[in-house]
């Protein structure tokens, strides 16, 4: 009678998946996926003035940073081995109008970020948001119809294709529209490409869903703050959360539109989306770890219920695995760090 620890049939060895599994070595060398500091972007949050760095509240180890401290923050990432950084800025309340009109100020906050950052290293890339939130004063990404009904898609795109050339000629190396509005890819790309910004690239957010993720991001820019919510109904221009072939036919319209990469946001949640959007397109996949997903792991960690490095690290492995080039999150800064030593 075979003993019942011995697995194998007569004449055949067993089938044994746990050798590739029984030492430190040998599951490093069999590992499938890993992560680097160029796969991340780390998201930065500018503010004016020349105060100390003012912390969100909402998401442990984030500031907004003033200019100087911003140039510094981006030159101790560049050294971590990290290539890219999205900037976000913080417009002062005063300067929010129903038109957004501050976003086309060739002097605003977050140009002279952008002219600062490339006067001190011009080879790190940059990443700028392309959308009105940050500088309407009820916090929609664009302008509004004349009910106040909902958002106006073809008067937001022409401010978008206005706003676009105007990054690319502070020196930003990608123009990153997150609006989600129709045909605002083709416009930009036409309005790069007419003010003779032919290598600026656009970062599509180009499955950006209606998520309940997006709260300490807009606690951080002050967007929804504008209007007096917390939350924002923008399900009319972002994406149903039940919805995936939807999801996939709005980034593939970016991609024929002149996409240079595609995003999907929030990461987590659309792990699904995102692996199969890495099946339809050999563009380059971004995926953005958002505020509420940094946030989640770090209450979690601190009540105990979650090791907080074990669990970070696992669900950035996550995003790489499902498709991700680029990884946006808050824990890029922590994560180059931690990769100076296997995970």
């Amino acid at each position: 009678m075979r003993h019942s620890g011995d697995m194998s049939s007569a004449g055949f060895p067993a089938l044994r998946a746990r050798r590739l599994r029984r030492g430190a070595a040998i599951r490093e060398m069999v590992q499938e996926v890993r992560l680097h500091p160029s796969d991340f972007i780390a998201p930065l949050f500018v503010q004016e003035g020349t105060d100390a760095p003012t912390a969100v509240g909402s998401m442990p180890g984030v500031f907004r940073l003033n200019l100087d401290d911003l140039v510094r923050e981006a030159l101790g990432l560049f050294e971590l081995g990290i290539r890219g950084v999205a900037l976000f800025p913080v417009t002062p309340t005063e300067l929010k109008t129903p038109d957004g009109r501050e976003a086309l100020n060739p002097d605003c906050l977050v140009l002279r970020a952008v002219r600062a950052i490339k006067a001190t290293m011009p080879e790190l890339v940059l990443f700028t948001d392309i959308a009105l939130d940050p500088y309407t004063s009820h916090g929609h990404d664009g302008l509004l119809t004349a009910d106040g009904r909902d958002v106006d898609n073809d008067a937001t795109v022409t401010v978008l294709g206005e706003m676009a050339a105007l990054h690319a000629a502070a020196g930003t190396d990608f123009v990153a529209p997150s609006d989600m509005m129709d045909g605002r890819v083709r416009a930009i790309r036409h309005a790069l490409d007419s003010a003779g910004h032919g290598n600026t690239g656009i970062l599509a957010y180009s499955a950006k869903f209606a998520s309940a993720y997006y709260g300490p991001f807009r606690e951080a820019v002050g967007s929804a703050q504008a209007a007096g919510t917390r939350s924002l109904d923008k399900r009319t221009y972002q994406l149903n959360p039940a919805n995936p072939r939807e999801a996939l036919k709005d980034a593939l319209l970016d991609e024929q539109e002149g996409a240079d990469a595609l995003m999907v946001k929030p990461a987590g949640p659309y792990l699904d989306i995102l692996a199969e959007l890495r099946r339809q397109t050999r563009l380059p996949l971004a995926a953005y770890q958002v505020s509420g997903e940094y946030a989640q792991i770090h209450a979690a960690a601190r009540a105990g219920w979650l090791d907080l490095v074990a669990t970070r690290n696992e669900s950035l492995l996550a995003i790489k695995r499902a498709g991700a080039d680029w990884i946006l999150s808050y824990f890029a800064r922590d994560m180059a760090t931690a990769l100076r030593q296997p995970l």
